[in-house]
């Protein structure tokens, strides 16, 4: 916790020293109020005492009580505005880390997990800022305060308090190793259930068409009762809590009252108004060190949550990052350029790697293709350049230089980027087409309405209701798969980058569509370097140079035409696709 509370600003520091401030001088002016009634009980008792000493004590009582409610209110503004700023800036901490995380991190955490960090953990330090740190600091003062403004008056009342103290320790320290382990299971269970939760409400579609309703029920109901029962197994510990301060208090009062009755009754006359002052003071501050006690309580109530929210925080913030920029920005000798020397790749939590010495280059105005069976590393060989993973061994190249020594930000400009799924962000055709930074000049309107003809979605974009300004649903939910790919296209087409990266991005297009796509896009994209990956021949039928992969190995190289004559492998993914004769005409 200690480490989080490092980000702390100077700005965020003075406010604590206001509130700590605050907060003893609000407990010196409650400590007050005690001493001043003792001062009218004596008075009121000891004779040619006049009413204007009563009033003054009196008067000195509600400007006590005054000057604590000021304190509190300032306290409370405070702590508010503390709060609020340190969540904010811890909130985005974890989003500006969660952005340069690799694929590698975002493994390590699922997407449940960082929204709850990001949310429902930054809540619980929230809480204890805003809660926590004005009765950790009021709490051990007024408990240590008060405890010294008694301690000597009389024996027997001290050890009535001292007894009281021990009993609510003991019960603090006992529910406290109850609950507190419970806690991380807690936050563990509600990642749980958020990821259940997004699961089903993700895969609603399939869940309806196979009726499973009831298993999807079946599956948040075990978490959501296992989160249920701990959090009851806490409420009901934290509920002895009640019950216990209630008897020490009442047991106190009563005590002091009985035992300064039985000493008043055995004392002198002098000392009687002595010893009902003091029982008046006992009273007073021994239910000060008891409120402070509760105070404590509650503190053990929040805080144990606030740690393990502090540890997940910590463990997203210091995570060290496997994809890490480099420093090279500026012109290359080379343009368009990507070379691969002697790269094997795998994962880091694998045992046998998924790409074995792969060897290529490929040059400016040149298409390359990669095909294979499923799993043999086609999309994995690709996700290389933009270092969505690094290479294990060997070396990536791009316009002759490392990929490793890129600044990532240089590096992803010279690239467009077409995924396996196509990404849709809630927003309108033009934004989702014109997004993020490309290092240039952001797409004008004409500069996408160009990308979206060559992408071939011109037709169904100027068929919708508001043309380029036609609203499209977090995911693309409300256009087809076929569209989101052209509209996936045309996203990298409207950044000009220097070599396009298509990661089986023609799958959800009929042939027809794909052919003129391709046939626009080779026009389009003449001075730059394009690398498919694909499942369909006619898709890569006519590229400068095909790579056949086979379980992570590069079994063969070359033309359509020479891997018919030279590649087994190729031959039989043809073969399943296309006839002979259709090959021979291609």
């Amino acid at each position: 916790m200690i480490k989080l509370f490092s980000n702390l600003s100077r700005k965020d520091l003075f406010i604590i020293i206001a509130v700590i401030s605050l907060v003893v001088f609000s407990v010196f002016l409650d400590l007050r109020l005690p001493e001043y009634m003792s001062e009218i009980t004596k008075l009121v008792q000891t004779e040619g005492s006049t009413m204007n000493e009563i009033l003054t004590s009196g008067g000195h009582m509600i400007l006590c009580a005054v000057g604590s409610l000021i304190c509190t209110i300032c306290v409370g503004y405070l702590t508010s505005l503390l709060s609020a700023r340190f969540s904010r800036k811890i909130r985005r901490l974890i989003f500006e880390k969660v952005e340069s995380f690799g694929i590698t991190e975002i493994k390590k955490f699922s997407t449940s997990s960082l929204i709850t960090r990001t949310t429902n953990d930054v809540t619980q330090i929230e809480g204890l800022l805003s809660m926590g740190v004005p009765l950790l600091v009021k709490a051990p003062v007024m408990a240590i305060w008060a405890l010294l403004k008694i301690i000597g008056k009389s024996k027997e009342l001290s050890l009535i308090t001292a007894i009281g103290v021990v009993i609510i320790v003991v019960t603090n320290l006992t529910i406290i190793s109850i609950v507190a382990p419970r806690f991380a299971k807690i936050q563990k269970l509600t990642d749980k259930l958020n990821g259940v939760t997004r699961e089903s409400i993700t895969g609603i579609r399939v869940i309806h068409a196979f009726n499973a309703e009831k298993h999807a029920e079946k599956r948040f109901n075990k978490v959501n009762e296992e989160l249920t029962g701990i959090h009851l197994t806490i409420t009901k510990t934290f509920a002895l809590m009640d019950p216990i301060m209630n008897f020490v208090m009442h047991f106190q009062h009563l005590g002091i009252y009985v035992l300064g009755a039985i000493l008043i009754i055995n004392a002198g006359m002098m000392e009687k108004i002595n010893i009902f002052s003091n029982m008046v003071v006992f009273s007073s501050y021994g239910m000060q060190v008891i409120m402070s006690f509760l105070m404590l309580t509650f503190i053990f109530m929040i805080l144990p949550r606030a740690q393990v929210s502090s540890k997940r925080i910590n463990e997203v913030l210091s995570s060290d990052i496997s994809v890490k920029s480099g420093t090279f920005r500026g012109k290359t000798k080379d343009s368009g350029t990507v070379e691969f020397r002697d790269v094997s790749f795998k994962y880091p939590d694998a045992d046998e790697y998924l790409l074995k010495h792969i060897s290529f280059k490929v040059e400016k105005g040149e298409t390359i293709a990669f095909i294979g069976s499923t799993g043999s590393g086609k999309s994995t060989l690709i996700n290389l350049v933009p270092r969505l993973y690094d290479a294990t061994e060997g070396e990536v190249y791009v316009d002759g230089v490392n990929v490793k020594e890129y600044d990532l930000k240089e590096l992803n400009n010279r690239i467009g980027y077409i995924p396996q799924t196509a990404v849709m962000f809630t927003g309108t055709v033009e934004e989702n087409v014109a997004y993020g930074d490309n290092g240039k000049k952001k797409p004008t309107l004409e500069k996408v309405k160009e990308a979206i003809k060559v992408a071939q979605g011109k037709k169904f974009i100027e068929d919708m209701e508001d043309s380029y300004k036609s609203h499209i649903a977090r995911g693309g939910t409300n256009i087809s798969g076929g569209q989101k790919q052209r509209l996936s296209i045309a996203r990298a087409i409207a950044r000009d980058p220097e070599i396009y990266i298509f990661d089986d991005s023609f799958s959800a297009l009929d042939y027809q569509t794909d052919a003129k796509l391709r046939r626009e896009l080779k026009k389009y994209t003449k001075d730059a370097t394009s690398m498919i990956v694909a499942q369909r021949i006619g898709t890569i039928i006519n590229a400068d140079k095909i790579i056949v992969l086979d379980k992570g190995e590069c079994v063969g190289m070359g033309t359509h035409k020479e891997l018919l004559k030279s590649c087994e492998v190729y031959k039989e993914i043809a073969l399943s696709q296309l006839s002979e004769e259709e090959l021979n005409n291609a």
